[in-house]
């Protein structure tokens, strides 16, 4: 007769295995590595907290120091690859495949290993992709995660920073895998219960709190003057015309700039209250002035930021917060935000081809996605609407009558014609493509599809593709704001100039904006000194932005 109980008595082997070096639930951080070869299987799937931000530093280095001749073969299934023991994992043989979202601190070392045959990859994912295959053909049978403090029974604290962790363990424990959780302190009682004590088999103090990556924390004091170009053109020539006020900005000093104009440029447009009101986003700290000065309303978070607690502790009206008064993010939750609920995304990028596909990979430097594909992405199932996403659809579809048109999300590309290192933004083949077929990819890793995006936007002016009736249209919109890169100036220069007679391509002069307007004193802050002040000192920097 058939068993169908197999996966359950294969757990309840590994927590008997396991409960030889600990007590109760607790494990002991220097029977750690120990713990984890007695628990662990060769050939397991194993999901490591590797977040976008929060990390399971101590998990992550036990991991590394296991005994490759007992424990190998492993197949990583992770968000994000940022810390060096997540590589060093297949490196020493303990790990062979992997299936990830972000790599951005690893990316040049990700890229070596995959060329130099180090790495099994399955795929890179958007993080609510990878998210969703928990649940169906990529279920952990080992989750390793991270958490503030646990009490003995269990219950997890998982504070501003739980971000994947819900996710991970709700796909873990209820498919009959083994929760592990690294806390910084076991505690009588934890302040609020994130995740109930039933779905978590284990606990480790690690007597400090885990590693937080500060990504989203960018020094207005580094923000170009063309970036403050590229600011106005998309305050002016895109959020005001369309009336955006739901909203996800990606990671990036374009973007930064657009928050640190929103009191100052944007106010002076009279925009307050009809653009940026509502967003899911990270807690930007260059989204402080705006907060102070009543331009936002309301955030979702798929993570918190150094530095960023006491402030959003006492921002609740804006701010998603718990019964403890800390917040709660859940990056689940704000990607499905984000795909369904925004209006627009904007983000960077590091390569545009001439159809308008972006991506980051480099020839040296596999980054991953992150979240953007999901933001930078039209929804099919979406059915609800809003002024600008039909405004967005007829302009891609004016010929369908309005009843049966479909909406259009606004998804922008926003850089500057020459990027780091004077590379340019704008390339006739993609080095994804080029990946694709050094590593026989079944499938380029684009970030955002060409039939995604509806404009691009750099020094030069704005790019309305959709606008565009035609694909000779459309590659030359993109040429005519691709600048003096190779790309640039092979335009048609007619024809370029037809587009722009038709508002496919607005330059900063069609929009009443001087570029020598754009200047640092239209920074509502100039220095991360100066979002400490907006923030009346709730806001504590990471020591690496000090300087005072």
């Amino acid at each position: 007769m058939k068993q169908w109980d197999l996966h359950g008595k294969a757990r309840q082997a590994r927590i008997a295995d396991g409960m030889a070096h600990a007590a109760g639930k607790v494990v002991a951080a220097d029977k750690l590595v120990a713990f984890l070869e007695a628990v662990i299987l060769s050939g397991d799937r194993v999901c490591l907290e590797g977040d976008n931000q929060k990390q399971a530093d101590l998990l992550a280095r036990a991991l590394a120091q296991v005994d490759p001749a007992k424990i190998h073969d492993l197949h990583m299934i992770q968000s994000g690859v940022v810390l060096p023991e997540h590589l060093d994992l297949f490196d020493k043989g303990v790990a062979r495949r992997l299936d990830f979202s972000y790599s951005g601190p690893q990316s040049a070392r990700i890229a070596r290993m995959l060329f130099g045959g180090k790495i099994e990859l399955g795929a890179i994912h958007t993080y609510l992709e990878l998210f969703a295959r928990y649940f169906i053909d990529l279920t952990p049978q080992v989750a390793l995660i991270a958490a503030v403090s646990a009490d003995r029974d269990g219950n997890l604290y998982t504070g501003p920073n739980t971000e994947d962790t819900p996710t991970v363990v709700e796909a873990t424990s209820f498919g009959n895998g083994l929760v592990i959780a690294q806390v910084g302190e076991i505690v009588d009682r934890v302040p609020r219960v994130d995740i109930p004590g039933d779905r978590v088999h284990f606990v480790v103090d690690a007597g400090k709190p885990f590693y937080v990556e500060p990504l989203f924390t960018r020094d207005p004091a580094a923000i170009t003057e063309t970036q403050i170009l590229t600011a106005m053109l998309a305050i002016k020539g895109l959020y005001q015309p369309y009336g955006v006020r739901r909203l996800n900005h990606g990671i990036g000093f374009n973007t930064a700039a657009i928050e640190l104009l929103l009191p100052t440029y944007a106010e002076r447009l009279g925009l307050k209250g009809k653009i940026c009101t509502h967003w899911a986003l990270n807690p930007h700290p260059t989204l402080i002035p705006a907060i102070e000065a009543g331009w936002v309303e309301q955030i979702h978070c798929f993570g918190s930021e150094v530095g960023m607690d006491d402030y959003l502790r006492a921002r609740s009206d804006i701010f998603f917060t718990g019964s403890d008064g800390s917040l709660r993010s859940n990056r689940a939750f704000s990607q499905t935000a984000g795909l369904y609920a925004c209006d627009l995304f904007i983000g960077s990028t590091l390569e545009i081809d001439l159809k308008g596909h972006s991506s980051t990979i480099t020839p040296d430097r596999i980054a991953g996605f992150g979240g953007a594909p999901n933001m930078g992405s039209d929804a099919r199932g979406r059915r609800h609407p809003s002024a600008p996403w039909l405004q967005a659809g007829q302009e891609a579809d004016p010929d369908t009558p309005a009843p049966l048109r479909r909406g259009r999300k606004l998804v922008v590309q926003i850089g500057e014609t020459f990027g780091e290192a004077n590379a340019p933004l704008f390339v006739e083949k993609l080095s994804a493509l080029e990946l694709a077929e050094k590593l026989n990819l079944p499938l380029a890793p684009i970030m955002v599809y060409a039939d995604d995006t509806t404009h691009i936007i750099t020094e030069e002016g704005i790019a309305n593709l959709l606008l565009c009736r035609d694909k000779d249209e459309h590659e030359q919109a993109i040429r005519g704001v691709a600048g003096f890169t190779e790309v640039g100036r092979q335009r048609d220069k007619k024809m370029v100039e037809r587009l722009r007679e038709r508002k496919v391509i607005q330059r900063p002069e069609d929009l009443g904006i001087d570029p020598l307007d754009a200047n640092r004193s239209l920074l509502a802050a100039r220095s991360i000194k100066d979002l400490m002040l907006a923030s009346g000192g709730l806001y504590r920097p990471p020591s690496r932005f000090r300087n005072w």
